[in-house]
C-alpha cells in the first residue's frame, strides 16, 4: 500500500512541477519536486528503496516530460541511492542534515544529468549549465526543504507512508 501511495505522490509532484511551478520560475529555473521526494524517501528508507523509487520517479518524468527514456530514471536512481547512503550515516531528524543532503544530492544529480546530456551529444556550455541551471536548481530545491520535509517525515513515521500503512 505504501508503494502505491508513494508512486501517486511522485505523480502528484510531477503534476505540480509541470503546472504550478512554471508560474514560480525564478530566472528560468524551477525546483525539481520529484527529485525532492526521491531524496526524502532515500534519506529515510535507505539505498535500495531510494534507488528503486528514484528509478520509478525518473521513468515517470521520462515518459511524461522527457525526450530520452531513462535519462531522468538514471539520474534519480543515483540521487535516491546517494540520499539513502547519507541517511544511513546521519541523524534523520536534523534539519541541517536534510538541508545539506538535499543541496549536495541535487547538485550531484544535476551534474550527472549534464554528463548524460554530453554523452548523448547535447552540448551546453559548462559554465552556463553550472551557474544558470545546476546551482540555482540545487539552491531552489534546498529552499523548499523546510516546507516539505516535515510533512514527509511525519507521514513516513506514522502516516500513510509508514510501513504499517495507516
Amino acid at each position: 500500500m505504501r508503494s502505491i501511495i508513494l508512486i501517486l505522490l511522485l505523480g502528484f509532484m510531477l503534476l505540480i512541477q509541470s503546472t504550478v511551478m512554471d508560474l514560480l520560475c525564478i530566472a528560468g529555473v524551477k525546483p525539481d519536486l520529484v527529485m525532492l521526494i526521491v531524496i526524502f524517501n532515500g534519506f529515510l528508507r535507505g539505498t535500495k528503496e531510494g534507488s528503486f523509487f528514484g528509478f520509478a520517479g525518473g521513468l515517470l518524468v521520462d515518459f511524461l516530460m522527457g525526450n530520452f527514456i531513462g535519462h531522468h530514471a538514471l539520474t534519480m536512481m543515483f540521487a535516491g541511492y546517494m540520499a539513502g547512503w547519507v541517511g544511513s550515516r546521519f541523524y534523520k531528524e536534523s534539519l541541517g542534515t536534510v538541508f545539506s543532503t538535499a543541496f549536495f544530492v541535487s547538485l550531484t544529480a544535476q551534474l550527472v544529468y549534464y554528463l548524460l546530456l554530453l554523452f548523448l551529444g547535447i552540448y551546453i556550455s559548462p559554465l552556463h549549465a553550472l551557474f544558470y541551471i545546476i546551482l540555482p536548481t540545487a539552491i531552489y530545491n534546498t529552499l523548499l526543504v523546510p516546507f516539505l520535509y516535515g510533512a514527509f517525515y511525519r507521514s513516513a513515521s506514522r502516516g500513510l507512508l509508514n510501513e504499517k500503512g495507516f
